[in-house]
């Protein structure tokens, strides 16, 4: 499936949904719970908020990335005004989908993860929710933000301003890393490994990557592949030269994403996802680019038996019909 840039902003609507609140704590005057009709549930109550941050940060390690914690309730009214602007500001919403995995952690009411909060420098009992932390992909607090200074300047409007916020995750969001430093780090590790390198290209606005990069962080597919292969993700708009590292494999032909290639431990190029006819099969979704995919998987594999080429020949089908019946 290729993937054009015109679905950029159907791919900022799509994987952006993210809340926050004012300087509250429960019982405040200015904190309206959110009536019945439109009660929105931006914080997951029953969630476990240690196990919420660990895996954003895997995520956001995997892509370079930054975590956004939001602490905060649905109870807070101005949860859903910030909830509001991070959904209705295009800068917003594309700076969350490019540079931050955002995680909503419920708290202050009974106590409930203020020492989870206090742990990464966030004074809730101070300052109230909403309150802000990034963490670096390493799970490490480096900024800290209550969000008065974040709302707009005129109090009878209420609600926070976008040019303020915008500065604040400007300014903390990931460096981005040269791309052929990536592949260069992916190459040796799979040298090391005795692997084959999965090269793959894709971007944050393209939703067939997402597709594919959740599929292959399956636990029963991601422990398949790594059998045989280092993943290696560049993305070609947040990495320093990621788009001429594509072209330099693909020829400069251009080609939707997600496009990926297989190189051994010397970074030579075994196999890529342009068929026959010279296309790009993207995500494999269709009969004839599974087949593509598990060939290619065929083709490059030392490790990976035939019965696991017919597993995940089997969860890609599986994937497809799923999507097909819009589940």
């Amino acid at each position: 499936m290729k993937t054009s840039i015109a679905v950029l902003l159907f791919g900022v609507v799509l994987f952006v949904g993210v809340a926050g609140a004012r300087q509250e704590l429960p019982g405040a005057a200015a904190a309206q719970p959110a009536t019945k009709a439109d009660k929105p549930r931006v914080y997951d109550e029953k969630a476990e908020a240690k196990e919420q941050i660990a895996a954003a940060v895997a995520q956001a390690k995997k892509q370079n990335r930054r975590v956004l914690v939001q602490w905060g309730g649905n109870w807070c009214g101005w949860c859903v005004k910030l909830h509001e602007l991070y959904k209705s500001n295009r800068e917003v919403a594309k700076e969350l989908l490019y540079e931050y995995d955002v995680v909503y952690v419920d708290s202050v009411k009974n106590g409930k993860n203020m020492d989870l909060a206090k742990s990464y420098g966030a004074d809730l009992g101070t300052h109230g929710v909403p309150f802000l932390t990034v963490l670096d992909a390493n799970g490490t607090a480096v900024a800290n933000q209550e969000t008065a200074a974040l709302e707009v300047d005129h109090k009878i409007e209420g609600g926070h301003d976008a040019g303020k916020l915008m500065a604040f995750l400007k300014a903390n969001q990931a460096p981005y890393l040269p791309a052929q430093k990536i592949l260069d780090d992916g190459v040796a590790q799979a040298r090391a490994a005795g692997k084959r390198v999965f090269l793959h290209f894709g971007a944050p606005w393209c939703v067939w990557c997402h597709r594919m990069e959740d599929w292959m962080a399956r636990p029963e597919i991601a422990s398949l592949l790594a059998k045989d292969y280092v993943d290696v993700k560049v993305d070609v708009d947040r990495t320093v030269g990621g788009q001429e590292l594509k072209g330099k494999f693909t020829g400069g032909k251009e080609g939707g994403i997600p496009w990926f290639v297989i190189l051994d431990s010397d970074g030579k190029t075994l196999a890529t996802s342009d068929d026959s006819e010279g296309n790009n099969i993207g995500f494999p979704s269709k009969p004839k680019e599974v087949e593509h995919f598990c060939g290619m998987l065929t083709k490059t594999a030392s490790r990976l038996s035939a019965e696991d080429v017919k597993a995940i020949a089997a969860s890609l089908s599986a994937s497809q019909s799923q999507q097909s019946s819009g589940h």
